[in-house]
């Protein structure tokens, strides 16, 4: 096991050692999910041949210049890269280079691509994973939880070899290439609208009064949380807010009544959530959120028979054109195309349909181009039809 590092006189040294190796740099992070609001990177694991295994903790080195240029130049090789990317980006940590372990054993149709499966299909090893829920922005960090963030790079250089060896054999390579430049360069996803709606248990709550105080206490615990830097959940739980907008509490002996509110985040905080409530029920009418959540796109699917049949025709017939093409091809359906895409292409298909348009939309709505390649002509048929 390397020492922690943890002072910037360790990080210089680290990052000559890994500007002196060769090869791909392994890289890893471990956030605070589920304990912390922001996703920020509270470790950092790296390898490289020649290197060997740097475990960095980021939070008390104020300049990460060195690892930042040590890092500049080799590919990367990350295993779900779009989880670990977002809180690198925010270290200013980019690649120019990706590899992608499991998008890559997702194009090469693997039946489980999770990093421990495919470690042991593929180099017989079984990996340590009990600490994967940890909170790993506890200090200091156990002796048992490091050795377990430095496995998930211990093998991912080998793992790389053996994934691209079988992109190669199948033909894949070159996609693999253009779904790891996607990844990438994809930035951040765009934010939710209405985000509050995502509350767990908001299906019981009834009429636009009630939502709205939904929307309140939700946006006064998003607040409180993002000051904390804790998870919402940790501040107060779904459960309570659905039960504030269901009863409407007016004072700290009928909020306490309610179960979700008793626990330390309920109690301690009670002012703020009478406030919501309060605030929420001054709202005019027509400010209030509709019972309908806003339309982002073509309707739920299963609406499609009825309110339009010849799309939700049209969408059958795509679909199973995306089938066949990737079971041809032995891709899943979802790495084919963005299910998505297909959803709009078919409820909303261009006024000609022809190849031309149609590969338009594609490339517009963000596919690759050998996915359009792929696809094109069938779905051109399928919306013809």
């Amino acid at each position: 096991m390397p020492p922690l590092i943890q002072t910037s006189a360790e990080l210089a040294e680290a990052a000559e050692r890994l500007e002196a190796g060769s090869g791909p740099i392994a890289v890893d992070t471990e956030r605070a999910s589920g304990f912390r609001y922001s996703g920020r990177a509270y470790l950092i694991q790296l390898r490289r041949a020649g290197a060997g295994t740097i475990l960095v903790d980021p939070i008390p080195i104020e300049d990460l210049g060195p690892l930042r240029r040590a890092l500049a130049g080799p590919e990367w090789i990350l295993h779900a890269a779009s989880q670990d990317l977002p809180c690198l980006e925010e270290l200013d940590l980019h690649p120019a280079r990706l590899f992608d372990t499991e998008l890559a054993a997702r194009l090469c149709d693997f039946e489980k691509v999770g990093l421990a499966a495919i470690t042991e299909q593929l180099l017989g090893y079984r990996l340590e994973k009990q600490h994967s829920a940890a909170d790993w922005s506890s200090r200091p960090l156990p002796h048992d939880w490091l050795v377990y963030a430095a496995l998930d790079v211990e093998l991912l250089i080998e793992l790389r070899g053996k994934l691209a060896a079988e992109l190669a054999k199948q033909g894949k390579a070159a996609w693999a290439e253009a779904e790891f430049e996607h990844v990438r360069t994809a930035g951040p996803p765009k934010p939710r609208k209405e985000p509050w709606r995502r509350t767990s248990g908001i299906h019981k709550v009834r009429g636009a009064k009630a939502l709205g105080r939904v929307r309140a206490v939700w946006e006064a615990r998003d607040a409180l949380a993002r000051k904390l830097d804790r998870a919402p959940g940790k501040v107060l739980p779904d459960a309570a807010i659905v039960e504030a907008a269901t009863a409407d509490p007016t004072d700290f002996a009928e909020l306490m009544s309610l179960p979700g509110f008793r626990r330390r985040g309920g109690r301690s905080n009670a002012r703020l959530w009478l406030a919501a409530l309060a605030e929420a029920r001054t709202v005019p009418a027509d400010q209030l959120p509709s019972t309908t959540p806003p339309q982002d796109g073509p309707p739920a699917t299963h609406r499609w028979a009825d309110r339009d049949p010849v799309a939700a025709e049209r969408l059958a017939a795509a679909r199973e054109v995306v089938t066949e093409v990737a079971g041809k091809h032995r891709l899943p359906a979802e790495n084919l195309i963005s299910p998505a895409l297909v959803r709009g292409l078919a409820w909303e298909p261009p006024k000609r349909v022809t190849e031309r348009h149609v590969r338009t939309l594609l490339a517009e709505g963000g596919a690759r181009e050998w996915q359009v390649e792929l696809l094109a002509a069938g779905l051109t048929e399928a919306l013809k039809d």
